[in-house]
């Protein structure tokens, strides 16, 4: 047995590495001399042999040489069958039987290579675990939504990927989560957020449906997620219209009504020595009026009456309006133009209305900050792909991803004296533009929205 292991070992090598006609011809002569030697014996020294041989080797090159070793084998049970029971029937049986296994194991390749290929090239990342725990096989996705080359996560446990020192503290806690949902629970569907936002929904195959194994698939449904808000947001400002059809002249009128008789009533309260009661009222009352003429806005403001304007002269006197009130909050508002003469086709009154309420509302953040914090605001415009893009960002307190998500919602504020109702005016404004608006915020940073408008230069 120490002979034939002192030549099974390089000619076993030499096939693995080089695979060629030549090589496995050794195979064909150890075959020969196996006499006195039991199958189980040949077998036991070919995995023995290949240990050695895949002990420094990827895992993917590891299984490679377990399929070409796999060959020699066959090659060298059937010379070995043959020498025992040799005749000029066996050595036909033999070449027939040799073809067909090489045929057999080519097509096999050729149709694991195309699959294989395919679950590798998928959108959805893929993990499959055996019985025992093991990942058995994970694909390109996967690998890189856990930012971990393949090759060394194949063949280890759970516990091992998660006692990996490369993988990042929030990959361990996402993978924690749905370890609890998904093996624990036996859920078939998890839904997570990750912390660049990204919107992930995973499957879970269980082992009954896959012969003892484990399946797990994550496919990255962010862009579905902005179609569904967006349809959801679409929803509830139409149900906002309705209402407001409803019952806002139905509020205005009696409104009206009173503020009508309070002028009236004012002389009297003044000789009463109550001016100020009247005066309190009638700002209650256009306080009323100005919530139901935002609340009519934001259900449906008004088709745009578009003209061509420069986007640097409109801004300016914009911000020439919010310069005071920036004064007296102790911010400092910046302007600059990346490129000059920039068009849009817009309602000024809508845009005004617009980037004035952005303003407001960075000013709103920065006031919120602690009185020493020196607070400003950056407006800036610029060409990209074909729209104008303005941008105002801030240095304020930003905003968590929990409020970011309902922002443009209607009725959501942050605010204890706010309606709710400026962003959603914004969104449905811009969006009657054929723009869009898309905002980005850390907590203890600051804001950024930015809007695309069309370009006409």
């Amino acid at each position: 047995m120490g002979a034939l292991r002192k030549h099974y070992f390089p000619a076993l090598a030499e096939y693995v590495r080089e695979g060629n006609e030549a090589s496995l011809f050794e195979a064909t002569q150890l075959g020969k001399l196996l006499q006195g030697i039991h199958p189980e014996e040949i077998i036991a020294l070919h995995e023995e042999t290949m240990q050695t041989l895949v002990a420094n080797v990827e895992s993917e090159e590891a299984l490679a040489l377990y399929n070409r070793s796999f060959i020699f084998l066959i090659e060298l049970m059937v010379a070995y069958r043959i020498r025992v029971q040799p005749s000029d029937q066996n050595e036909r049986i033999f070449t027939e039987m040799r073809e067909m296994l090489f045929k057999s194991h080519l097509s096999f390749q050729n149709v694991k290579n195309k699959y294989e290929n395919v679950l590798q090239h998928m959108d959805s990342g893929i993990a499959l675990f055996d019985a025992d725990g093991i990942l058995s096989f994970i694909n390109l996705k996967m690998a890189k939504l856990l930012d971990v080359p393949r090759k060394m996560l194949v063949g280890c446990t759970l516990r091992d990927i998660l006692s990996r020192p490369d993988l990042k503290r929030s990959a361990k806690r996402t993978i924690l989560r749905v370890y609890r949902e998904m093996v624990l629970q036996r859920s078939r569907y998890y839904e997570i957020q990750d912390e660049a936002g990204r919107h992930l929904l995973l499957t879970g195959t269980y082992a009954d449906e896959l012969d003892g194994d484990y399946l797990i698939s994550v496919k990255d449904v962010t862009e579905y997620k902005q179609i569904e808000q967006s349809a959801y947001q679409n929803d509830k400002l139409a149900m906002l219209g309705k209402i407001a059809a409803a019952i806002a002249h139905e509020i205005r009128n009696p409104l009206t009504s009173i503020r009508g008789f309070i002028q009236l009533l004012r002389p009297h309260l003044a000789g009463l020595g109550k001016e100020e009661y009247a005066r309190i009222i009638l700002t209650e009352i256009d306080r009323a009026n100005d919530i139901i003429y935002e609340f009519l806005n934001s259900s449906k403001p008004s088709a745009p009456m578009v003209r061509t304007v420069e986007i640097d002269t409109l801004l300016r006197e914009v911000l020439l309006l919010s310069d005071s009130e920036a004064l007296m909050k102790g911010c400092e508002i910046h302007y600059e133009s990346y490129e000059e003469n920039l068009q849009v086709a817009i309602d000024t009154k809508q845009i005004k209305q617009v980037i004035l309420n952005l303003v407001r509302n960075a000013l709103d953040a920065i006031g919120d900050m602690t009185e020493e914090y020196k607070g400003r605001i950056d407006v800036a415009t610029c060409r990209e792909d074909g729209n104008v893009v303005i941008m105002v960002r801030d240095n304020g307190k930003g905003m968590d991803r929990r409020t970011l998500g309902r922002l443009f919602d209607p009725f959501f504020t942050t605010k204890e004296a706010g309606t709710g109702l400026g962003l959603s005016v914004s969104y449905r404004i811009i969006r009657n533009h054929g723009g869009t608006i898309h905002v980005e915020s850390t907590p203890g940073e600051g804001t950024e929205f930015k809007i695309h408008l069309p370009s006409v230069s």
